[in-house]
């Protein structure tokens, strides 16, 4: 039987590989829909395009909502204190999201140009709001939420939608923004031909660069910036339920590389992510979709883990009150909660991977305008 330590681990480990899960599905639909309105010039174009993630996209959100509930079972302080801090933030995800349904079902029910251009920007926009925000929230984690806990442990945010728009919370967005943005272009090479293959490989090679830019700038801001980072002062056994206020924070500038010097490995995350991006960029300027897409892919991993690494074992850590910062280690569920979820996602996980291989398998193939011709009705 798994003690808690592990158990508090393991979970700190398959919300990441969630998270990233979620970024690799989902993240090239919505980089596809971002850049329709740049590879797609008419209305033939565009729908090939939608018909290239519209049969996936539902499914992709899977991981999404996974995360989520992941998120509020196993770590319950950083859900309540996320959904305060970020409430605006992620309202605003949830209202852009509910467009994509009604989009892509309503765009081509009529054949009024002005209703699909209006729909197609509506997409463009509602893959461009969620795919901003996230990286936007990734970077307020490494700045600090403004957020305290109470003696009866009840959290209180102190700060503003605005005040997430920081500088390097923007920075953060853009890299967010780029990545998803150049998934969804390599997506794009590999699905489609033609003119819309071209548009989409030229767009790659752009993204690619603006990721490899904002990914490096973030990382030297981080290590020679004002950006205090965290670091644990008291030690307390890991394998108990604590309060989280029973510890100690100290504040260390560069605090957030502390982790790459004492686990010499995790350095190996931001090399991924910038190795990725450089396959990326060499897969599209030669013309090689695949090896672009699998660029993007590692670029994706080696970015979101090497945020983990960096918090690592922070998980949302508090810039009003050092000492009420979420940890992995104080802030999850009771044991016998983590035992349950443990084994229901060793059940569930591999059977949400192998119905999502078998649908992408069945459903591969290029989209072309011809084939969105030979079927007016049943495309999107």
């Amino acid at each position: 039987m798994l003690d808690y330590e592990t158990l508090k681990v393991i979970w700190w480990v398959l919300v990441g590989v969630l998270l990233i899960g979620f970024a690799l599905t989902d993240g090239f639909d919505l980089g596809a829909a971002l850049l329709m309105p740049v590879v797609g010039r008419d209305d033939n174009e565009r729908r090939v395009v939608i018909n290239t993630i519209a049969p996936h996209w539902d499914g992709n959100q899977v991981w999404f909502i996974t995360a989520g509930g992941a998120l509020f079972a196993a770590w319950p302080l950083v859900y309540s204190a996320a959904f305060s801090g970020f409430y605006w933030a992620l309202l605003l995800v949830l209202f852009a999201l509910f467009v994509r349904p009604v989009g892509f079902d309503y765009r081509s029910k009529l054949a009024d140009p002005r209703w699909r251009q209006s729909w197609d920007w509506a997409l463009c926009i509602g893959a461009l709001v969620p795919s901003l925000v996230f990286g936007v929230a990734f970077g307020n984690l490494l700045l600090g939420v403004p957020f305290q806990f109470d003696d009866t442990l009840r959290a209180s945010y102190h700060g503003n939608f605005w005040q997430l728009l920081s500088p390097f919370g923007l920075l953060a967005g853009l890299v967010s923004l780029s990545m998803l943005a150049l998934h969804g272009a390599t997506w794009l090479m590999m699905r489609t031909e033609g003119a819309i293959a071209q548009r989409s490989r030229r767009s790659a090679q752009v993204l690619a660069l603006l990721l490899l830019v904002a990914f490096a700038g973030a990382g030297a801001w981080l290590k020679v910036g004002s950006i205090q980072g965290m670091v644990l002062t008291s030690a307390f056994d890991a394998g108990v339920a604590l309060n989280p206020l029973d510890k100690t924070v100290g504040l260390a500038n560069p605090g957030w590389m502390g982790n790459y010097q004492t686990y010499p490995l995790t350095a190996l995350a931001p090399v991924v992510g910038l190795l990725g991006g450089v396959l990326a960029l060499l897969g599209a300027s030669l013309g090689k979709a695949k090896t672009a897409f699998l660029g993007s892919s590692l670029a994706i991993a080696g970015v979101i883990c090497t945020a983990g690494f960096a918090l690592f074992p922070f998980v949302m850590p508090s810039s009003l009150d050092p000492a009420s910062s979420l940890t992995l280690w104080d802030a999850v569920s009771s044991r016998t909660t983590l035992v349950i979820m443990t084994f229901a996602a060793g059940i569930f996980v591999p059977l949400i991977l192998v119905y999502t291989l078998w649908c992408y398998a069945k459903m591969w193939g290029k989209v072309t305008p011809a084939h969105i011709h030979g079927n007016p009705h049943g495309l999107y």
